[in-house]
């Protein structure tokens, strides 16, 4: 399937292409496009674009509504999209520290990435680091 979002992503819209290859669609191909285009290209399964069905919903960040929708009963899915929520819609709670540096780090891949592509690809591994790290925090 393809899917399509806004360019120069970010933590939330990073952490959806990582969370749709690792679980719902390990062959899903991107497509970016600029803010605020419309009509988005045919064909594609719109995320994080306000509007769409898959986007921030109830106050909280697409990654949710992705795990909502697929029925992904993983705790620490449900923990990541917190962690995401506070580093992309939360500002003012502090209940996971690790958001910011999330953030930082998401922002930084963006910077040093010729394009999205290269930045997914680069965020993927951060969201399997994390991923693997909090894994390994449940199992003390």
């Amino acid at each position: 399937m393809r899917w399509v979002t806004w360019e120069n992503v970010g933590v939330d819209r990073m952490g959806c292409a990582w969370l749709i290859l690792r679980s719902i669609d390990p062959a899903a191909e991107f497509v970016f496009v600029p803010a605020g285009q419309s009509p988005l290209p045919e064909g594609c399964e719109p995320f994080d674009i306000p509007g769409v069905r898959l986007t921030h919903q109830r106050g909280h960040c697409t990654f949710h509504t992705l795990l909502r929708e697929y029925k992904l009963d993983d705790p620490l899915l449900r923990r990541i999209a917190n962690i995401i929520d506070e580093a992309d819609v939360v500002q003012d709670v502090l209940v996971e520290p690790i958001a910011a540096g999330l953030d930082a780090l998401c922002q930084g891949i963006r910077r040093i990435s010729a394009d999205d592509y290269t930045a997914l690809e680069r965020g993927r591994l951060l969201y399997d680091a994390l991923y693997a790290q909090l894994a390994a925090e449940n199992q003390s």
